[in-house]
């Protein structure tokens, strides 16, 4: 029997006749996602932290492919059952415990949610102070502290408020934005690739960048937690992946797809920032990672206000397909007959603001250590107990009605499944002296060397532990 707390129309599993997603399908969602601006300074941010061309290529890919393995794994579910993540979450965290999962997985899309409404705005000020001189000589209304602006603030809360609009308006008012982003983002990359060569006089001067790491162990101590943050990008989908294969027509059109969209497409599209990034070494003489830093370097007005027209554009089209949807999702979880789409969305962009995106990214460290690896040591672990579940406890059988039923198999004791919050705490404490020291709440003299030295493997050591400890508490029921 359904209970209304845990049943609505957006999370009902999809009928058969629904699920028409093919190969090609899930090829071109993973193409359009890994098509975006983040992508770019995820390669940029490798380089401006000392690896050479293929140094930052093979990182990305190696992380690329280790996340297509959950991703696949996870994905199976979706394409069998037609469930979403939050309710696939319920089979081992339990009908009520699922909303843990479901909400650490939406604040990071809400922290995506403001990283990209940021670059969005920052894109729309590069274009405007070229026009308006004035907009770089407001008087500073914020804190030194805050680290903001007046000028780019203004664009960003307008940005954002487009943003809003854009929920307002609903999913299917952002269909034209995508088709745009689909065809002018690849054109503009290949554009800014063709500069960079020509600037940089050919691509032979540009691979010769050599890299800056003094020693072999220099260069480890940046890869692994570099790794780490690769596999972090993608960390959310990984989860919530099952919200798209649902649709699937059937296993090996989510597998086939995920598998040629996914590391290819992140991997070239991360060699365009790679040879972009190592060419302004050459021209400028310093490393200019954010491309929206480089394009205001340009001189044409016309050129630059396009350019930043166009990123703007595309960046509200990924925003509200990559960033909206999902937490919107998550967030309806948890009361499914008060909170719909809008509302969902509404909520998202609140958070977005209030995790101080331009903080985030303004600098390569901040981008990768604390952001990428960090939350990556919060979703490593769930990902590790969902698999650790449907693979090895429920053998790929899901009872879909249970799912929905305050009083199932799945409701476990008063809806959490304790073996499954116990792991999940156990995956996590390994990390968070690492994220301490790396937020300088505390020194890093406060714990040993070698406890600090795991939060560079935050994601795996996260996945592997709570797997395990889950695994071996549900055997034991």
């Amino acid at each position: 029997m359904q209970s209304s707390s845990l049943y609505s129309e957006d999370l009902a599993p999809v009928p058969a006749s629904k699920r028409t997603w093919h190969t090609w399908n899930y090829a071109a969602l993973w193409i359009s996602m890994s098509l975006c601006i983040p992508t770019y300074m995820l390669a940029s941010s490798l380089i401006e932290g000392g690896m050479n061309w293929w140094q930052s290529i093979l990182t990305i890919f190696l992380g690329n492919v280790v996340v297509l393995i959950p991703m696949i794994l996870n994905g199976h579910a979706g394409a069998k059952y037609g469930i979403p993540f939050p309710v696939f979450a319920r089979a081992s965290f339990g009908t009520s415990g699922a909303n843990i999962p479901a909400m650490l997985r939406a604040i990071v899309a809400c922290g995506w949610f403001g990283i990209q409404t940021w670059i969005g705005g920052f894109a729309i000020y590069q274009m405007l102070r070229l026009w308006i001189p004035a907009l770089e000589t407001l008087p500073q209304i914020f804190p030194t502290s805050f680290g903001l602006q007046t000028g780019p603030a203004i664009t960003f809360v307008l940005f954002w408020l487009l943003n809003m609009y854009m929920v307002y308006l609903g999913v299917e008012s952002i269909k034209k934005l995508l088709v745009f982003k689909a065809f002018f983002l690849p054109l503009a990359a290949l554009a800014l690739l063709f500069w960079a060569i020509s600037a940089g006089h050919g691509l032979g001067p540009i691979l010769q960048q050599p890299s800056k790491f003094a020693s072999t162990a220099s260069f480890f101590h940046f890869f692994f937690p570099a790794l780490t943050g690769m596999v972090g990008f993608w960390a959310t989908l990984s989860l919530n992946i099952p919200d798209f294969t649902r649709y699937a027509v059937n296993q090996n059109a989510q597998i086939k797809g995920q598998i040629i969209g996914l590391p290819p497409s992140m991997t070239i599209f991360s060699f365009i920032g790679v040879v972009v990034t190592s060419a302004t070494t050459i021209i400028y003489g310093t490393t200019i990672w954010d491309p929206l830093v480089l394009a205001g370097k340009f001189e044409s007005k016309l050129l630059v206000s396009v350019a930043m027209i166009a990123v703007a554009i595309s960046t509200l089209a990924t925003n509200i397909a990559a960033n909206i949807i999902s937490p919107a999702n998550d967030f309806a979880n948890l009361a499914p007959s008060k909170i719909n789409f809008r509302t969902g969305g509404y909520i998202t962009g609140v958070i977005g603001i209030c995790i101080f995106p331009w903080k985030l990214i303004a600098d390569p460290s901040g981008y990768i250590f604390t952001w990428l690896v960090g939350y990556s040591s919060l979703l490593g672990p769930v990902g590790g107990i969902m698999i650790a579940d449907y693979y090895f406890i429920r053998k790929q059988t899901l009872e879909v009605n249970d799912l929905y039923s305050s009083k199932g198999i799945y409701s476990f004791k008063n809806g959490f499944n304790n073996a499954a919050i116990i792991a999940l705490i156990l995956g996590i404490l390994p990390n968070v002296p690492g994220f301490f020291t790396t937020i300088k709440v505390f020194s890093e003299t406060a714990f040993p060397a070698w406890l600090n030295g795991l939060y560079s493997y935050a994601w795996f050591i996260g996945f592997a532990v709570s797997g395990l400890v889950y695994y071996l508490l549900m055997k034991k029921k």
